[in-house]
């Protein structure tokens, strides 16, 4: 098959390093993106990557250029509200279905979809579940409508029976992420930002319940492994890797639970004299729920520091060996929480 390759959501965190990835490791790929303002120093960057000028409402921009690409690489930005965009899942899905051949779609979700953030028995305390992307799968794919993200996996996955001769896909559910991106824009993920922002207001780092309740991460370029098999996979046809209903890929290496995380960063910013104390505090529901505002999407602070979302990338060991190769999370706590301190 070619290698035309259509991506969205370049200036994210995520997006940006996928981006990145490709045009580092794969410079013979003809790549495309939809932007709808063009970065600083993108030009001088990737001088070779084509440019769609749109927005995510813009539909048929959007599927026209699906169409002339036999892969579609949607990474939309978690952090920027538009993870969920289903107009523009449903432009790309109508501009690969046009394509007489066969076409291959790789989306980003991510493990909110399994959180128990809505459910108040396990906060701040530890969920036993731990979900697999392989035994869990049909519980995954039936999970219901209130779930983070559900919304757009459902249209995916509903494309992916109705067409399933011609369209491939495969969904990546990274955890939370830790680590430096490689893009123009975004370079950081969403947790550690907003935990040393509420740390700071509160005086102090901090955890509910009992400071339990345990999340599963990656670092980003132990997430790029799965998107670089994936998309090299999708270039020869399908290769070794699965899709369609099947095509579900969790990334998690390790979890961390929130006191650990409230403890490692009460000192880092006690030394540095961010914080006065570094003893993390216990704080109610109620005060959790009073952060984030910036956000407006109700109970996301909860969803960040008081739930539990573990997994495992059991689909990603079998195909393709996924092991962690990055620094871990302990090792990249100091960085990512001074790079925001010094901001």
């Amino acid at each position: 098959m070619g290698s035309n390759i259509f991506l969205t959501g370049v200036t994210g965190y995520i997006g940006g390093t996928v981006l990145d990835t490709l045009v580092t490791t794969h410079p013979e790929y003809s790549l495309t993106v939809l932007l709808r303002t063009v970065p600083n120093e993108f030009h001088e960057r990737y001088p070779d990557v084509k440019i769609v000028k749109g927005t995510y409402d813009d539909f048929e921009t959007i599927a026209s250029a699906a169409s002339q690409n036999n892969v579609v690489v949607l990474t939309l930005s978690k952090d920027s509200g538009d993870s969920d965009h289903e107009g523009s899942i449903k432009a790309i899905i109508a501009g690969l279905v046009r394509r007489s051949s066969k076409s291959f779609l790789v989306h980003l979700s991510g493990t909110g979809i399994i959180a128990d953030w809505q459910d108040p028995t396990y906060m701040g305390k530890l969920n036993p579940k731990v979900w697999s992307d392989i035994f869990d799968i049909d519980a995954i794919t039936s999970l219901p409508d209130s779930a983070l993200h559900r919304n757009v996996d459902k249209i995916i996955q509903s494309a992916a029976v109705a067409h399933e001769d011609i369209l491939k896909t495969a969904i990546v559910c990274p955890p939370d992420i830790y680590g430096t991106g490689r893009g123009l824009v975004r370079t950081r993920s969403v947790y550690m930002p907003v935990f040393l922002e509420e740390s700071v207001k509160l005086g102090a780092t901090f955890y509910a319940g009992n400071g339990t309740n345990t999340r599963s991460w990656v670092h980003i370029e132990d997430l790029m492994i799965i998107y670089l098999e994936l998309v090299e996979a999708a270039v020869t046809g399908g290769g070794k890797a699965e899709w369609g209903l099947q095509g579900y890929y969790f990334a998690a290496t390790h979890e961390a639970a929130q006191l650990d995380i409230a403890k490692a960063a009460g000192s880092i910013l006690h030394e540095r004299g961010i914080l006065k104390t570094e003893e993390p505090r216990k704080v109610t529901s109620e005060q959790v729920n009073t952060m984030m505002k910036q956000f407006d999407y109700p109970g996301i602070a909860t969803y960040m520091f008081a739930s539990n979302s573990r997994s495992t990338a059991d689909r990603a060991k079998k195909l393709f060996g996924y092991e962690a190769k990055a620094s871990t999370f302990w090792e990249n706590i100091g960085t990512d929480l001074l790079v925001g301190a010094s901001k």
